[in-house]
């Protein structure tokens, strides 16, 4: 089942079982997934938003909920901190399991392999060739850096 069709099933049993803040969620997430459809309207790429975007879409919304929460917390509103984290755990259950530190530290391992890096200026290849294959798996925040060790 694709991701768009899982997100729909999970919209309508929300709706089912009258669960307000998984439903306000899920349409957040429908939204954005919307959004992204129209922008590709006007573009070479016409069609609908692939998997692979709707993993990107669904990892900047954790990671902006992320940055809110932290935020709300060193404001000291705990209870809007604590709904940012609640719409984490929801927007979670879509994303594959993230990738532990070991097995990102082996999945760079085999890509700058699998490319032939050598130096740093073959990280755009090596970004390349992980996003490629862990998208929604692993932040590339964190992993920019761990290439830029490895090849530098």
């Amino acid at each position: 089942m694709d991701m768009r069709a899982r997100i729909n099933d999970a919209l309508k049993t929300a709706m089912r079982n009258k669960d307000a803040v998984r439903l306000s969620t899920l349409r957040l997430i429908n939204a954005a997934i919307k959004d992204r459809d129209i922008a590709l309207r006007g573009t070479d790429e016409e069609g609908e938003t692939s998997d692979t975007d709707i993993l990107a879409i669904l990892g900047k919304m954790v990671k902006q909920r992320q940055e809110s929460a932290r935020a709300y917390e060193e404001g000291g509103r705990l209870e809007l901190a604590e709904k940012e984290l609640g719409e984490i755990t929801i927007i979670e259950d879509f994303l594959p399991k993230q990738l532990t530190a070991e097995e990102t530290q082996a999945a760079v391992d085999a890509a700058i392999a699998s490319v032939g890096a050598d130096s740093i200026r073959d990280m755009g290849k090596v970004m390349g060739e992980l996003k490629g294959k862990y998208t929604g798996q692993m932040d590339f925040g964190r992993v920019g850096p761990m290439v830029k060790d490895r090849l530098g």
